[in-house]
């Protein structure tokens, strides 16, 4: 019987190690990357990219339109660190509050554990684990693996 893993990315150097972590670390598994589009977050904007000087207003077709542009990056370098350990995975996206969406994700699917980065890429908003990792932590239906750097 396969074990099925999810792991959320958010193209953070955390969420990408996760990743790593769980083609490293376990066997025989299905793996679902899952990125959750969080209109609450003020842009989509690459971290790196520091031309983008303003963000579309949250919810536009415009802020959509990034947002999916940005979640396309993440799948591609997600499977590019795949190709790294000859892994294979589902990718999946949701919309809402990050934490919720995750854990809403596992209860709704046959999920038997989450890996997860201690924090993403919301710099300000991390304490200790972050944010979302500790929720995810607390309010998780089953084991969480949280990586760390």
């Amino acid at each position: 019987m396969s074990r099925h893993l999810l792991v959320p990315v958010d193209g953070s150097p955390l969420s990408n190690r996760a990743l790593a972590f769980a083609f490293e670390e376990f066997d025989d598994v299905a793996i679902v990357a899952l990125h959750v589009l969080d209109p609450t977050d003020p842009g989509y904007s690459s971290p790196t990219d520091v031309s983008v000087k303003t963000e579309p207003p949250r919810g536009s077709d415009e802020w959509h339109e990034r947002a999916a542009e940005e979640e396309e990056r993440i799948f591609d370098d997600a499977r590019e660190l795949a190709s790294d350990y000859g892994g294979e995975f589902d990718t999946e996206t949701a919309v809402g509050a990050p934490a919720r969406e995750i854990v809403d994700y596992a209860e709704e699917n046959e999920i038997d554990h989450i890996v997860m980065g201690s924090h993403g890429r919301t710099g300000p908003t991390r304490l200790l684990l972050g944010s979302v990792a500790e929720t995810v932590v607390r309010r998780s239906p089953v084991s969480v693996t949280v990586v760390r750097d």
